[in-house]
């Protein structure tokens, strides 16, 4: 039943105008705001939200990703925008510089938004 619809993340933030001039530096534009300043953006496909709430942050798991076709070129924009990726090792999965190559060629790399929470970007291999 659910697997017919698009799956809309919704993010915590803070300080929801920190947060929001983050998202928009990555080039995307609200489509709604609400009174209570939660906004709503399309990311191709689909949308998400960024919500106020005083327990953003706190999620030690990723929240949100992308799956990109062109992973180097994305990971470019994005440290170029100012992105600074997160460095991992557990054990089988460690990041080098920030990227993680997985034994099929798959590419994965997290960043965290400015309220804390944990986003990825990933390329899957074949």
């Amino acid at each position: 039943m659910l697997a017919d619809y698009d799956i809309s993340p919704a993010l915590p933030a803070s300080d929801i105008a920190r947060a929001r001039a983050f998202y928009e530096n990555l080039g995307f534009q609200p489509e709604m705001v609400t009174p209570d300043g939660s906004t709503f953006y399309r990311s191709g496909s689909v949308g998400f939200e960024v919500y106020p709430s005083g327990f953003a942050g706190t999620n030690e798991a990723t929240a949100a990703g992308w799956q990109v076709t062109d992973f180097d070129a994305v990971i470019t924009e994005l440290r170029a925008n100012g992105v600074k990726f997160e460095d991992y090792d557990f054990g089988e999965l460690k990041t080098v510089d920030g990227v993680a190559e997985l034994p099929d060629g798959t590419k994965a790399a997290w960043f965290k938004d400015t309220e804390g929470n944990i986003l990825g970007v990933f390329q899957p291999g074949s």
